[in-house]
């Protein structure tokens, strides 16, 4: 390049433009515009006319290797330098003082394969000193850009630790998780080009880590199939003590900073199904679409279940002939478990599923086709979902069914409740009421029927959650009911029962008189009443002692 060569920009910078702290335009800052339109970019009188658009809505970004083809000229026309003319595109990296700054401002507004003139003032091109012979003192410049390619380079620490250039994009956009199993190539070399480290594929959990800590960090801001180059640092290399020399690999000298391909072949994902992390699920082969079983479904699965030393004790659906197991989610057909994850799967999904006891068989022995599995075991599914069948959602139905399916789901809570199932129970009564919760669309009949419904619903709902401790929630489900019907004496009475494990006894004891002026007779909310009192007298002789104590220490000190 002749006069607007890299070091004549640096060297004018260093004489007074190179301060990289640009004024007047945020990173990533790309005013909209349309062909033919000039703007002006921050508030350093640059200005940007848009020649033809860029493809996408990407822009480059400091650290960013560009590529670029541009004609110079001066104001009246002049033209002092073009790659065009040479046929040789300029490649710089942005943002680091390279070039002018006007270029660094305005590139990186731009889209691939976007052209457009930049008009440079002075302050942000050459100065008073101007760049002889070609660029004479305090001359605004026009270049006509056009914005081939770039290769991003991200400082992905934020620290100056790792700079990744992408090589080649992958697909789609999720990233390896700290629990995912990645498979990857790569290559390392210190910077004179000794090899110190190379695999053709190693897989490991990103969690763990591999060779160095450089690439469990570099893996999680990738995609399948990208490939980059990290310039590593000492600090996520092998810092202060370096790595002796292994097989084909020379050492790594102390405080040396590495340069190393990376390939993300593939990976799997691994993700907790529970939240105590006693059911872990890892993907195997991605399965199709986006639907996964709901609450109902039948679902048709090859199944094969093993124990921690490896013994099968259940093999389904892998045989010539041999039906898939098939089975309705949440009907406890099947451990908990397994219940759980085929909720979390695909259709043709395979997932390797590891269950705790506590999921599993428990601490009692279990005779299953192929073995026993004994007691306190963890065991461990391969899992294909080869169909599943949905049940209706309440989308799909007509009024009608809808509240015939609310009343069947309130007749299985039913049953589940009178069996000490409360949590399964519970679930069944909110399906009920989300499959009416909209009626107003419907019949006035219809919406007698739905407000009977969704009573019962909620007032069951609230004995389930008081049964299992959940006293706020039994509160709320209470409150909805009374929104319904004021003077639902069940709803009173419950509610009462809520506020008084949740020591606001005031509130209680206003519901609880509120119910017997309904019903005086009500013999379980006269019982309550008296639960209350007592709960009463017991807070207000702790007062007394705890105000006791206090006066009496204050008597003491005077």
């Amino acid at each position: 390049m002749e006069d607007f060569d890299m070091a004549a920009a640096q060297q004018q910078m260093m004489n007074g433009g190179g301060d990289m702290d640009f004024d007047g335009l945020d990173d990533g800052e790309s005013p909209a515009m349309k062909v033919g339109e000039e703007k002006e970019i921050g508030t350093q009188g640059l200005k940007k006319k848009l020649l033809k658009d860029g493809d996408g809505w990407e822009t480059p970004d400091n650290g960013d290797e560009v590529e670029v083809h541009y004609t110079g000229t001066l104001l009246d026309g002049t033209k002092f330098d073009s790659s065009r003319d040479r046929g040789d595109p300029f490649k710089f990296t942005l943002g680091q003082g390279q070039v002018i700054k006007g270029w660094d401002l305005g590139i990186k507004t731009m889209k691939k394969g976007e052209n457009a003139v930049f008009t440079i003032p002075a302050e942000l091109a050459y100065g008073e000193a101007g760049s002889p012979p070609t660029i004479p003192p305090n001359a605004t410049l026009q270049f006509d850009v056009e914005l081939l390619s770039w290769v991003s380079v991200k400082d992905i620490c934020k620290d100056g630790g790792i700079f990744k250039k992408i090589l080649s994009e992958g697909e789609k956009w999720e990233n390896p998780k700290d629990a995912d199993e990645v498979f990857v190539k790569y290559e390392a070399h210190l910077e004179d080009g000794t090899l110190v480290g190379k695999s053709d594929g190693v897989e490991f959990t990103v969690g763990d880590g591999h060779f160095c800590p450089a690439l469990s960090t570099a893996v999680k801001t990738m995609k399948k199939g990208e490939k980059v180059l990290l310039t590593v640092k000492p600090q996520y290399g092998f810092g202060e003590q370096g790595k002796p020399a292994s097989g084909d690999a020379s050492a790594v000298p102390p405080n040396a900073t590495l340069e190393i391909t990376l390939d993300l072949i593939s990976w799997k994902i691994v993700s907790n199904v529970t939240d105590d992390k006693k059911v872990v699920k890892k993907i195997l082969k991605e399965g199709e679409g986006y639907e996964r079983p709901n609450e109902g479904a039948v679902v048709k699965l090859k199944l094969i279940g093993k124990l921690q030393d490896g013994t099968v004790f259940l093999k389904k659906g892998h045989e010539d002939g041999d039906m898939p197991f098939e089975f309705k989610i949440d009907e406890e057909q099947v451990i908990d478990g397994l219940d759980r994850a085929v909720v979390t799967m695909k259709k043709g999904e395979v997932a390797l599923v590891t269950i705790a006891p506590e999921y599993a068989f428990g601490s009692s022995e279990s005779k299953q086709d192929l073995a026993v599995v004994p007691p306190n075991s963890s065991v461990t599914y391969e899992i294909e979902l080869v169909s599943l069948e949905k049940e209706k959602e309440s989308w799909d139905m007509s009024t009608p069914e809808k509240i015939e399916a609310a009343g069947k789901k309130k007749e299985e809570g039913n049953v589940l409740f009178k069996a000490g199932k409360y949590v399964r129970a519970s679930k069944r009564y909110e399906k009920a009421v989300k499959y009416i919760e909209y009626d107003t669309s419907f019949s006035d009949e219809e919406k007698k029927q739905c407000k009977t419904l969704k009573v019962s619903c909620n007032l069951n709902n609230a004995a389930c959650k008081l049964k299992l401790k959940d006293y706020k929630a039994a509160e709320k489900l209470c409150t909805k009911v009374l929104e319904l019907d004021s003077v639902n004496v069940k709803a009173l009475y419950r509610r009462a029962q809520a506020y008084i494990n949740l020591a606001d006894l005031e509130l209680a004891e206003f519901d609880i008189k509120k119910a017997l002026e309904i019903d005086p007779d009500n013999r379980e909310v006269k019982l309550e009443y008296k639960t209350l009192r007592e709960k009463i007298k017991e807070y207000n002789r702790k007062d007394a002692q705890l105000y006791g104590k206090m006066f009496s220490k204050m008597a003491l000190r005077t």
